[in-house]
């Protein structure tokens, strides 16, 4: 039995993976029912996007104690917003909280590779609640729907 019918059986929902340019896994997600572009990132704890989407994505925004930290960075400042609805494909997620940080760093390397900007991240914290299986060889994520 192939990954993929043993993950459709168990009720799991496929999205499409697109390689960048920069070898990162770019996904569309829906954030309160706006689409926006995101990396797959499973070394970041949280989700996050960037402090410039809060009017894109209708965030409502508070200080936050926690500072993030990333590959070749100092920590940095964040907000949280509570309460948000996520989309991923089928995957949903009601009352999702979503770290707000600063992402020009990142949005300036990948222009400086020729890759579009993103919105933001999707991080460990979806994948786990999503009992998410990345499928590297075709692409594709798998989530799960909490019942």
């Amino acid at each position: 039995m192939s990954l993929q019918k043993f993950l459709k059986d168990k009720k799991y929902h496929s999205i499409k993976l697109k390689r960048t340019v920069t070898n990162h896994f770019e996904i569309k997600a829906k954030i309160n029912g706006v689409e926006g572009k995101f990396i797959l990132d499973t070394g970041a704890s949280n989700t996050c996007v960037g402090l410039n989407e809060i009017e894109k994505f209708s965030l409502e925004t508070e200080d936050s104690e926690h500072k993030a930290a990333g590959a070749g960075t100092l920590e940095i400042d964040t907000q949280i917003s509570k309460n948000n609805k996520l989309k991923i494909g089928k995957y949903k997620e009601k009352d999702f909280t979503l770290v707000l940080i600063d992402l020009s760093h990142i949005n300036n390397a990948l222009k400086k590779q020729h890759a579009k900007e993103i919105n933001g991240i999707i991080g460990a914290d979806v994948l786990e609640k999503a009992n998410a299986v990345i499928d590297y060889k075709k692409k594709k994520l798998y989530l799960l729907n909490k019942k």
